[in-house]
């Protein structure tokens, strides 16, 4: 009995043994499956102006995507350039993440220009699309308030900070070197062979089949990427982020800017227009909420407003051109001078300069030469009206008496001591003195 009952126990004990290996079997492959299903890459679109808002964008998305687990962050890329800061922001960010960032220039015809060539040789691993160009790195920002040794200092630097990043990322420091020196610009295939970017993506579906199985150095170590059929999840932008990121552009915010003086001052001569100033008083806020993500400069600002109150002096009491020109001299060096220097990949085109300017001059000329006009011209209506014109004496006049001016009789004095007027000559009125006219015998 007592053997049969301990071969029972063996027999329950090795079912249990089993079904526990079955249990933990089913439970690991299930763990792994889930990972599988559930391999995350998280997308950042960054298109535009580099500034502080894309700079804090990727902060925070960088953030999430740790949080989530993901297996990378994707920047997916097409910018002019930007702010010397929020690129240094964004190196920073792009060098000492745990995760690896990969940078893909893209749709086609995308651009990774200036600031976005530090960006991009600083990824894990950089990618670009096909019909799109990487390049121009120069700083663009020079020569406003900088003299030729300081310009040289900021080439310097900037150099030798694209040659450190391409070289922690292996990548081709003499091209790199040409970008900032030369503003080299190079298409995507010319990139591949240089050694700029990894590889050539005609899509991010291809993008992730690539990446698959890569080795990347981060600052945890060796990761290896899983992405072939990666979940991909884009970070979402709020209403404001995209309102900054639209109005970071400093070629918008001064276009803002201008339109916003041009509609404040319209309905300044002439009050009650409301359309004039509704509109500029909505470009003016728009132009100052962008100002605030630029590193606007004080001195530029100020020299556009001097120029505003030149201008109204000029309606209100004409120097005949000369506050005019000097309006003009202080809007021009004013909106050359609006970003501040040390924005050094970063600047308003005088592609937009100049037009502003000359369409504010002719905009005041227009102001100012009716209000010459109203200045030099001779009153026609009321008492001043009366002025030079002609009528008739209808009583002698030694000195005073009576003249009819446009059918009216009028009490009248003669201008001259001595001098008199006889009933029926034509007199010429000189001034208006309350209510009698002075007047002088017209010459026939």
């Amino acid at each position: 009995m007592f053997i049969m009952l301990t071969k029972l126990r063996k027999a329950n004990m090795n079912r249990i043994v089993k079904g526990i290996m079955i249990t933990g079997v089913f439970l690991f492959s299930f763990s792994l499956f889930s990972a599988q299903a559930i391999n995350r890459v998280e997308v950042l679109k960054i298109e535009g102006t580099i500034s502080p808002v894309a700079a804090h964008r990727l902060e925070e998305a960088l953030k999430s995507a740790i949080k989530e687990k993901a297996h990378c962050l994707i920047i997916q890329l097409d910018t002019p350039g930007g702010l010397d800061k929020s690129m240094r922001q964004m190196v920073k960010t792009i060098m000492n993440s745990e995760i690896p960032i990969v940078v893909y220039v893209s749709p086609k015809g995308a651009r990774a220009a200036s600031a976005g060539v530090f960006i991009t040789l600083a990824s894990h691993i950089a990618v670009m699309a096909p019909g799109t160009n990487i390049g121009a790195a120069h700083p663009v920002a020079m020569g406003a308030g900088m003299d030729e040794k300081m310009e040289q200092k900021v080439v310097n630097d900037a150099c030798a900070y694209i040659k450190s990043i391409a070289q922690k990322r292996g990548r081709n420091e003499k091209w790199a070197e040409k970008a900032v020196r030369e503003s080299v610009s190079i298409t995507d295939e010319e990139a591949l062979k240089l050694g700029i970017i990894d590889f050539v993506a005609e899509d991010i579906t291809e993008l992730l089949e690539k990446l698959d199985g890569r080795k990347v150095q981060t600052s945890r170590g060796i990761l290896t990427l899983r992405t072939k059929e990666a979940e991909l999840h884009f970070v979402e932008v709020s209403f404001r982020e995209k309102l900054l990121q639209t109005l970071s552009d400093p070629n918008l915010a001064y276009i803002l800017l201008m339109v916003g003086i041009w509609g404040i001052i319209l309905e300044f001569f002439h009050p009650g227009a409301i359309l004039p100033g509704m509109v500029g008083g909505i470009c003016l806020l728009l132009a100052l909420f962008a100002l605030q993500v630029l590193p606007f400069n004080l001195a530029g600002l100020f020299l556009i407003l001097l120029s505003i109150v030149l201008f109204i002096l000029e309606a209100k009491v004409p120097s005949y051109g000369a506050l005019t020109i000097g309006g003009i001299a202080a809007l021009t060096l004013g909106s050359l001078m609006l970003i501040d220097p040390s924005a050094l990949y970063i600047s308003i085109s005088l592609r937009y300069i100049i037009p502003m300017v000359a369409i504010t001059a002719f905009l005041f000329a227009f102001i100012v030469s009716f209000a010459i006009k109203a200045h030099i011209k001779r009153p026609v209506t009321g008492l001043e009206g009366m002025i030079g014109e002609v009528g008739v004496a209808k009583s002698d006049l030694d000195p005073e008496g009576k003249v009819q001016v446009h059918g009216e009789i009028w009490n009248a004095t003669v201008e001259s001591s001595g001098q008199t007027v006889k009933k029926g000559e034509n007199v010429e009125v000189v001034r208006v003195e309350r209510m009698t006219l002075v007047v002088k015998k017209k010459e026939v």
